[in-house]
């Protein structure tokens, strides 16, 4: 429950609503992956320290905004959801774990209820590191493991997201940059100490989704949202340097202004820059890696930045 609460104060964060913003439970649970029913727990819970309210026949609505909403006294669970998923998938990294598993195999090694590893396996096929094999078990889908495979996808990310910037169908999704700013904001308002890792790489992995988005080629949109969803489980499990994300942010705004402004060419040109410098940080090393160390885990020594 606390779990669920923290990520609809996040989402409530990052959309800047304001006093008296209708709650709507179904939305909720839409956008957190999960049933209604825990979701109206969470609300609950929220209303008893006093960040929303109920009324009568129409659900809650928001009291608490700003400050005051992200800094309530959530509790951290160690049995949360989130504890439960990173387990999983920092075994999944490790090789622990082997590709096809079973919910009983999970619920044994890991001391679980079925519920709780039904969650974490669900939330896995969501963001499709896991898909449920006919029948029963789950089998884990490819993603990045090697230093080497993370210097190739920074690579390629310089290539297909400047070159975005540059297509001549390029269009500014306005409500979408709009977004995109208020998330930047509210990572810089408290947000980058305080959310979770998946949160992070959530807001950083939508804000450049979101300008590629804008050049109107389906092909490179794709290809992006290929390439975060292989990185996604190394992300979680990475060592992570918030105080590094501060500059990110503010970089991430930067490039919002410039797009704005119609200066695209300056934009590609600071967005592969801002690629570069990030993929140096990640692996700690801005030159290429070894042709031997396509094997070798990438481990502790890649640091988050999104």
């Amino acid at each position: 429950m606390s779990t669920i609460a923290m990520r609809i104060v996040e989402s409530l964060c990052g959309q800047a609503c304001e006093p008296g913003h209708r709650l709507i439970e179904q939305a909720l649970a839409d956008e957190l992956g999960v049933s209604r029913s825990p979701v109206r727990k969470a609300l609950q819970y929220l209303e008893t320290l006093g960040a929303v309210e109920s009324v009568p026949n129409r659900g809650f609505r928001l009291v608490q905004v700003g400050d005051a909403l992200r800094h309530l006294a959530l509790p951290t669970d160690s049995d949360s959801d989130e504890a439960n998923y990173l387990r999983v998938a920092d075994d999944c990294l490790s090789g622990v774990l082997a590709a096809e598993v079973s919910e009983v195999e999970l619920m044994d090694r890991y001391e679980l209820t079925r519920i709780q590893v039904q969650r974490v396996l669900n939330r896995m096929g969501r963001e499709g590191l896991a898909e449920r094999k006919p029948g029963r078990g789950w089998v884990f889908r490819p993603f990045l493991r090697s230093s080497r495979s993370y210097h190739e996808c920074y690579r390629f990310r310089m290539i297909i997201e400047p070159a975005a910037l540059l297509e001549p169908g390029f269009r500014i999704d306005i409500a979408a940059f709009a977004r995109a700013r208020r998330e930047q904001l509210a990572m810089l308002d408290g947000g980058i100490a305080r959310w979770s890792r998946a949160e992070l790489f959530r807001v950083g992995a939508e804000f450049h989704e979101t300008v590629v988005a804008c050049a109107g080629n389906s092909f490179l949109l794709e290809s992006l949202r290929n390439l975060n969803q292989l990185r996604r489980l190394l992300e979680y499990r990475s060592n992570l340097d918030r105080t590094r994300l501060y500059r990110q942010s503010e970089e991430h705004l930067e490039l919002l202004d410039l797009i704005e402004a119609g200066e695209r060419v300056e934009a590609s040109h600071r967005m592969r820059q801002h690629l570069d410098v990030v993929r140096g940080l990640k692996l700690q090393d801005p030159s290429p890696p070894h042709p031997h160390d396509a094997d070798r885990p990438s481990g502790s020594g890649i640091e988050v930045h999104l």
